[in-house]
């Protein structure tokens, strides 16, 4: 698995084999079934994943204590609950397997200490997580003011590998509506 971490890291910049071996030793692996926790919020995340096949979602439990999905993550992007990694604040957020999924995973403590290792490594995940984030505000925002049909439609779009792989409760958290207009939705477009 830590393959696919090396491969995707080495389309943005070559990595040392020597460098690539000190990657590989600070990584575990690691396999979730759908609906299993990587991270309970609550408490401070201390865990980077990296998703080698799957799917994983941002979810938080809304004042009626239903949960909600924020977003999706797949293959080939890293994954936390940044705010809370980054400035040791507890989250309000949880990272759950969406599907069978499994990843990489490496502790803060462990990332500081291959920051200091290989310094330009920093630099190159602060950039790739910068523009996940740029990419996530983008198709978060392309469902705003669209009515419940559309943002499906859109969602079948955008993230098309995704609807296939997760739970339609999911997708219907997701996008903001009941799991039964989803199924009337579902029913209309076919």
């Amino acid at each position: 698995m830590i393959d696919k971490l090396l491969s995707f890291l080495q389309l943005f910049k070559h990595i040392p084999a020597d460098d690539q071996a000190i990657i590989a030793r600070a990584f575990e692996t690691k396999e979730f079934n759908e609906g299993d926790y990587l991270f309970k919020g609550g408490k401070v995340c201390q865990s980077r994943f990296f998703i080698c096949d799957g799917v994983l979602r941002i979810v938080v439990h809304n004042e009626k204590g239903n949960e909600v999905t924020h977003y999706f993550l797949k293959e080939n992007q890293f994954c936390t609950i940044l705010n809370s990694f980054n400035n040791l604040v507890p989250a309000h957020e949880s990272i759950q397997a969406a599907c069978k999924t499994t990843i990489l995973e490496i502790n803060r403590t462990r990332l500081l200490a291959l920051y200091e290792q290989l310094p330009y490594l920093k630099e190159l995940i602060d950039e790739i997580t910068q523009q996940a984030l740029i990419d996530k505000v983008q198709i978060r925002n392309a469902y705003l003011g669209q009515d419940s049909t559309t943002r499906y439609k859109l969602f079948l779009m955008r993230q098309a590998d995704i609807a296939l792989r997760v739970p339609l409760n999911d997708i219907a958290s997701y996008l903001g509506i009941t799991p039964q207009s989803l199924s009337r939705i579902r029913k209309n477009i076919r």
